[in-house]
């Protein structure tokens, strides 16, 4: 080993030696204890349904909702009728707290909004 050597190791033992007393945060990936983020949009209604499954539901302008399904959001306009939103096939009843949707091939029912 060269006196070099030696020293680009006692550099990198130093630097390891004070990451471990709180001197050098060494991770590079933000904060090492980050706090999970909330997972619902905001100013939107969640509405968890049988099966684990789960969607959420933002009021627009006009009567129409934005919805947040697992795997799209798309919009949907105001359907004759009371709580009835849909575009194509997609359809999506609110009564009350409770709510079913229909985007083929998936179903959620015995949707509940959560408080």
């Amino acid at each position: 080993m060269t006196i070099a050597h030696l020293k680009s190791c006692a550099a990198g033992l130093a630097l390891l030696l004070a990451g471990g007393c709180g001197g050098i945060d060494l991770w590079p990936f933000g904060e090492s204890e980050s706090s999970e983020q909330s997972r619902k949009p905001q100013n939107a209604a969640e509405y968890r349904c049988d099966g684990g499954r789960a969607f959420f539901v933002r009021n627009l302008e006009g009567g129409a909702v934005w919805l947040i399904a697992p795997d799209r959001e798309i919009r949907l306009d105001k359907l004759p009728g009371e709580g009835r939103y849909g575009v194509g096939r997609v359809l999506l009843e609110i009564s009350g707290s409770a709510a079913t949707l229909a985007d083929p091939p998936a179903q959620f029912s015995g949707c509940k909004r959560a408080g």
